[in-house]
C-alpha cells in the first residue's frame, strides 16, 4: 500500500494497524539540535488516547511513545535531534479482534471495508487496519515533533459543532477546552453535548462534529503561489484525517454569501509600523501565502460508521445482509480529532517554514 508519507521537507511516514502489535511514524527532515523528549510527545498523545471518558471508545490504550532513533544526549544531558530520521513507536496493548469476527465477510455501510477490499483484494476487518482512526496516534506524535520546528507558533483546536448543534461563539473561552471531555470552548454547549451524546451512545448510534484549528503567530510569507499554497496543503492535511468529509479555510463556504465589501479584510498600519488586518475572513492566507493573521481551518467529521443499529449491506460473496457492528467505538469520533487537527496543522506549518527558509533564506 503506497501513499503513507506526508510533507515535502518535513516529512513523516506512518506505519502499523489498529490491531497489530504496534504503530508509529518515521519523521525525516527535522532540523538537528532541537531539544526533544518522550514526555513532551506523550503530553499530546495523552489528549488523543482512547478510554478517557464514557463519550469515547472504551478501548484502553496507554499510547506510550518510544523514541527509537534520530536523537542524542548532549554534554549537558539534554536529548536533542540529530537531523537524521526520527522513529517513534506506540505499542497496541488492548486489541479485541474477536469483537469483529461477525463482520469478517460483511461490509459495514459508510466504512472503508468495501473500497479497501475492491482495491487491494484484502482487508483487515479487525478494527479496519489502516483505515482505523487508531492510525492518528502516529500523526499526533509527528505533530509534537513538528511543534519543535515552529516553537513561536501557537496551535490550538476546539470542537465547535456536534451534530446540528453549534457552539455560541460569544462564549468562546480557550481555557474551557481542557475542562470538558469534548474539547469545547463553550461551557454551556459542553453541558448540552454531555446529555445529547449520552443518549446517542446508549442507543448504539453515533454523530458527526466540526473542529476548528487556529494557528497564531504564523509569520508572513509561508506558502507559495499556484501549486504550493499554504491553505492548499492545510486542506490536504485535514482531509487526510480519518472520517473527514469537508474542510474550509477562514470563512470557507460562507464567503460565497458575502459581498466584496463584506469579505474584504481591510488593513491599517499598527503601532509596530506593520500592516494589520481589521478582520480575518481569509483565515490568515492570501494567494496561498500566510498574511500574519491567525490561520484558521475547520473540518467536518462524519459519524462513526460502526454502530449497533442494523444497516443494509452485502457480503464479499454478494449476499444481501443486515450489519450491526459490535465492539468499542467512539459515538462521536470528532472529539478525539481535535488533537489530530492540531498535529496536522503543526506538520504543515513546520514543512512550509522549512520550505520558505530554503527558498528565501532567513532563520
Amino acid at each position: 500500500m503506497s501513499h503513507n508519507t506526508f510533507g515535502s521537507l518535513f516529512r513523516f511516514t506512518t506505519w502499523g494497524e489498529s490491531h497489530g502489535p504496534a504503530l508509529g511514524c518515521v519523521i525525516d527532515g527535522c532540523p538537528p539540535l532541537l531539544p526533544i523528549s518522550e514526555q513532551e510527545i506523550q503530553s499530546y498523545l495523552d489528549r488523543r488516547k482512547p478510554g478517557q471518558s464514557k463519550y469515547t471508545t472504551q478501548r484502553r490504550e496507554p499510547d506510550q511513545v518510544k523514541i527509537l532513533s534520530g536523537t542524542m544526549t548532549d554534554e549537558e544531558g539534554v536529548l536533542r535531534t540529530t537531523g537524521t530520521p526520527i522513529s517513534l513507536m506506540i505499542e497496541n496493548t488492548d486489541q479485541r479482534s474477536k469483537d469483529y469476527s461477525e463482520i469478517k465477510e460483511r461490509y459495514r455501510p459508510g466504512h472503508a471495508d468495501y473500497t479497501y477490499d475492491a482495491k487491494y483484494g484484502i482487508r483487515d476487518y479487525r478494527g479496519g487496519g489502516r483505515s482505523s482512526a487508531r492510525e492518528t496516534a502516529a500523526r499526533v506524535a509527528a505533530g509534537a515533533v513538528a511543534r519543535l520546528v515552529v516553537p513561536d507558533i501557537s496551535i490550538r483546536a476546539a470542537l465547535v459543532q456536534m451534530g446540528p448543534h453549534k457552539i455560541n461563539r460569544e462564549n468562546w473561552d480557550w481555557a474551557e477546552v481542557d475542562n470538558n471531555p469534548f474539547f469545547c470552548p463553550d461551557k454551556e454547549a459542553a453541558t448540552f453535548y454531555a446529555d445529547y451524546l449520552d443518549d446517542l451512545r446508549k442507543s448504539g448510534s453515533s454523530v458527526g462534529a466540526v473542529i476548528e484549528v487556529v494557528a497564531e503567530g504564523v509569520p508572513v510569507g509561508l506558502g507559495a503561489p499556484v501549486y504550493g499554497k499554504l491553505d492548499q496543503d492545510i486542506a490536504s492535511a485535514m482531509m487526510s484525517i480519518n472520517a473527514v468529509k469537508g474542510v474550509e479555510i477562514g470563512n470557507g463556504f460562507e464567503a460565497a454569501a458575502l459581498t466584496g465589501e463584506e469579505n474584504a479584510d481591510e488593513m491599517r498600519i499598527g503601532s509596530d509600523g506593520q500592516p494589520h488586518f481589521l478582520s480575518n475572513h481569509a483565515g490568515g492566507v492570501l494567494g496561498g501565502i500566510s498574511s500574519g493573521a491567525p490561520v484558521i481551518a475547520r473540518f467536518a467529521v462524519k459519524p462513526t460508521s460502526s454502530i449497533l443499529t442494523p444497516r443494509k449491506s452485502v457480503t464479499r460473496s454478494g449476499e444481501e445482509v443486515d450489519v450491526m457492528t459490535k465492539g468499542r467505538h467512539d459515538p462521536c469520533v470528532g472529539i478525539r480529532a481535535v488533537p489530530v487537527g492540531e498535529a496536522m496543522m503543526a506538520c504543515v506549518l513546520a514543512d512550509h517554514f522549512l520550505r520558505h527558509r530554503g527558498q528565501v533564506g532567513g532563520k
